[in-house]
Order: C-alpha cells, then structure tokens, then sequence
C-alpha cells in the first residue's frame, strides 16, 4: 500500500509547538517523517541534539524517521551543522542540496534527495543510487508525465529506489541569501529578531488584484495557493509511486492525514476539496500546467518535551 510521509516543518514553530506537533504525529498513520530544520540556519530553536533525541523517540513508537539538511548551505557554520547530521549513524538523511549530497556519500551515509534537488532524468538516479541513494522525491515543478517518464526509466534500469511525491501543502519553490521577513520589517538578516516566530505559516504575498500568489518563509518562497493531490492518489498508486509527501501545518494535519489515509485506502473522505485554512487549492504542475492552477476534478495544556500517546523512548 502507498505510504504517507510528513515532511520537514518548513516553518518556524517554536521548540514546543514541534514537540507538541511531534507528540500528536506519533499517533497519525504516516509511516515515515522527516526530520530538522530545511530552512533557515538561524532557526535554532532546537538543537541537533534535540532533533536526534526526537528522532529516536520517533522511532520507538514505530516511525521511520529521516533527519532533513538544510536546502542552502552559505557559510562554514551551515556545513558545521550538516556535518554534525552526517555524523550520526542511526537513521538516513535528507539530502536538499549539492553540499549535504557529498558529505553523505563521503561518510557513505543512506540518503533520500529532497524536492529541491534537481532530479530530472534515470542517468542522474542511476549514478546516485551507486553511492548510497535509498529513494528520491519528484521535483515540486514536475508533472505526471514527467514522473510516469522516470518510473518507466527506473524498471527498465532495474533500480528498486523509493519515489516520493510531495502531495499536500504548500510548495516550496525558491531560496535566496536574502531574507524577505526581515526586509518587510526593515531589519537586516543577521539581526532580524527572529520575525518569523510571528508567521507560523509565512507572510501571504498578494497581487493587485487580491489574488494570493506567494507565502514568503524567511529566506524561501512558497506557493500562495495549498497544492492539493489527495484525488491522484490511486493514480499515483497505479503508477509506482511509494509514498506521498505531506508538508506540515500547525492547525488541520491530523484532519489531512486521516483524509489521505482514507483515500489510499479506498475510502471516500466526507468532505471535497480539502480546505482548513484560507488558501486556494491548486493541481497544475501535477497537469503540466502553471503551478497555481486548479484543473477540475481535483478534491478540493502547556508541558515541556516530547508529549505523545506513544511517550518518549
């Protein structure tokens, strides 16, 4: 059966909300989660310590757990902490960009690419899977006939890799060396006073016209509009796809997990489309068209630590 992963929290949440996040994910039926800060160097709410600590409880309730680099490495500190990722032996990681790619295959460390690894062709998966690659995830801009391409390529090469394809949230498309909340208040990066804590779900960029076109994460820029797969799944099922992403929200995740649960499972979820917050849904990539478009048919109290039915290991 198709299975559910959750993805890197690509906001920032402070350390309790993640581990009261982490505390109900325990309980949901996803198989595997993901692991670390993907984003922001300056997001030291917790520590790698903290996020190993995480990963084995996570483990102990039964998860399989992968540990996320970060998607843009700019300074020998960025590559202090990927190191310190690297180290660790326990479980696999998510590589997000070149840097964290050769430091895996240099410590000969299992690992997953990210959606923001530029995985276009079989070539490229072929060469990867000799130096350690275990799955890879569809770039967020590709489409069914691109993906369907590639999974053909993949029999025909006799690769047995895991094909990943983010299917809920938020896309993330970009990163810069800019911060884009700092500069909306005026501040610079290095001192922005941690603003993002103030949109734990980023800052909604609107057109003119009102149309919501992008959410702006700290140095990353996300889709304005909720990409929303749950009605491809028995098609990506039918097609060879191991396992659909699922990008992380404070508010709504345990609803849009159960929702997609149901679906792999043939279940009919009770409500079309899935809406929790205000965003507009969006397909088009899946589709080959533009990202934001919608093509019919698509469904539309306080404690510290680790806090799960599961509990800590």
């Amino acid at each position: 059966m198709l299975k559910l992963s959750l993805g890197p929290i690509l906001w920032f949440w402070s350390k309790q909300t993640v581990y009261d996040f982490y505390g109900q994910a325990a309980e949901w039926p996803v198989e595997t989660i993901y692991l670390g800060e993907a984003v922001c160097a300056r997001r030291r709410e917790l520590k790698a310590e903290d996020w190993f600590a995480l990963a084995r409880d996570l483990k102990a309730c039964g998860k399989d757990v992968v540990l996320s680099t970060q998607t843009l490495i700019e300074s020998e500190a960025d590559l202090r902490r990927l190191r310190r990722i690297c180290e660790q032996h326990d479980f696999p990681v998510e590589v997000n960009d070149q840097s964290a790619l050769q430091v895996a295959i240099r410590r000969e460390l299992p690992f997953i690419t990210g959606p923001s690894m530029n995985i276009y062709n079989v070539a490229t998966l072929a060469v990867l899977a000799k130096q350690g690659l275990r799955g890879w995830n569809l770039p967020v801009e590709l489409g069914r006939d691109s993906l369907a391409q590639l999974i053909r390529g993949l029999r025909d090469e006799g690769l047995a890799l895991d094909t990943e394809v983010f299917g809920w949230g938020f896309l993330p498309l970009a990163w810069s060396s800019r911060c884009f909340t700092a500069r909306h208040y005026n501040l610079p990066k290095d001192n922005c006073e941690f603003r993002c804590l103030q949109h734990p779900e980023g800052l909604q960029l609107r057109s003119r016209e009102s149309r919501e076109l992008f959410r702006l994460n700290g140095i990353s820029t996300l889709s304005g509009a909720r990409y929303d797969l749950m009605r491809q799944v028995p098609d990506m099922a039918d097609m060879g796809v191991t396992t659909v992403r699922l990008s992380p929200e404070r508010q709504g995740m345990a609803e849009v997990v159960e929702r997609f649960d149901q679906i792999r499972r043939g279940i009919a979820p009770a409500a079309d489309p899935l809406q929790l917050v205000e965003a507009p849904p969006c397909n088009g990539y899946w589709y080959g068209q533009p990202g934001m478009a919608l093509v019919p048919g698509n469904g539309d109290a306080q404690t510290t630590g680790f806090q799960g039915g599961c509990g800590p290991a």
